[in-house]
């Protein structure tokens, strides 16, 4: 049985993608998001027909834009639902084969992967530090692994870093409520602090003017469905957990990775590379 794994977690991101399949979300804004994401994805790396794995695919809206640039595409989530919208959303892809697991039981040979990436799901696991050591152990030597963690907002004044830890109570409640009651309460922040804060600092923008302690401004350029969508995986999810940048390199290297590099936009997103066997 998986030790690595919050039950309660799994089931809130099967009901939220049950809800939230992404197949209305616009494509050329997933694509975007899904840019910033691979900034530095070393695509030009991987040999030709790799072969990796998608660790917490949920709706697959992320394996997409993979899918038709390797070989085979591994797409593994432990939440039954959200696997059966992630096979409808990838249903024109053949490359893809869909695993219901656990981090620590993906059903994966060790070090047969030409990559690897786990977008926003492994600050949601008990041990995140546990959960990067299980995706690197899949991956050849030399293999790259793209991990998007949440950040502690370290780069933050005090006042937004305050700010948050009032919004980490609110989530702490709204997400014990029944998916109903929670998927309603979050629609409603999306509607009175995403949109509005989000909208202020797109006006900010066009003034000239940064915008980088506005919160939620990286949302200024979003649709509501993506703010809708956010909102509800923000605080409807029981297990959240935060890392500054130094925790999440020291993870990665700790977990036998190297060469790594963070992304240049505003999320720590990062790259390394399995070191060779000594």
């Amino acid at each position: 049985m998986s030790s690595n794994i919050d039950v309660m977690t799994v089931n809130g991101f099967g009901e939220e993608w049950s809800a939230y399949d992404q197949s209305t979300a616009d494509h050329a804004e997933l694509e975007r998001i899904f840019d910033e994401y691979f900034e530095r994805f070393p695509w030009q790396e991987l040999p030709p027909q790799a072969v990796g794995f998608d660790l917490g695919c949920g709706s697959g809206r992320w394996a997409k834009f993979v899918a038709h640039r390797v070989g085979h595409l591994h797409c593994v989530d432990a939440s039954p639902a959200a696997l059966e919208v992630a096979q409808r959303n990838l249903a024109q892809n053949s490359n893809c084969e869909f695993h219901c697991a656990s981090v620590d039981q993906m059903p994966i040979l060790d070090g047969t992967m030409d990559f690897g990436y786990s977008l926003g799901v492994l600050h949601h696991v008990p041990d995140t530090a546990a959960g990067i050591r299980s995706c690197v152990a899949k991956l050849k030597p030399g293999a790259p692994f793209l991990v998007y963690l949440y950040y502690a907002l370290d780069n933050k004044p005090w006042w937004f870093r305050a700010l948050w830890r009032v919004s980490d109570i609110a989530r702490q409640v709204i997400s014990r409520l029944p998916f109903g009651l929670r998927n309603l309460t979050t629609t409603l922040i999306a509607v009175g602090c995403y949109w509005p804060l989000s909208r202020l600092a797109w006006l900010v923008e066009q003034l000239g003017l940064p915008v980088e302690s506005i919160p939620l401004a990286a949302y200024r350029n979003r649709s509501f469905y993506c703010m809708q969508t956010d909102a509800l995986d923000r605080f409807g999810t029981r297990l959240e957990q935060r890392f500054t940048a130094n925790q999440i390199r020291q993870m990665m290297e700790s977990a036998g990775l190297e060469r790594v590099v963070f992304a240049s936009s505003g999320f720590w997103s990062a790259v390394g590379f399995r070191k060779a066997a000594s």
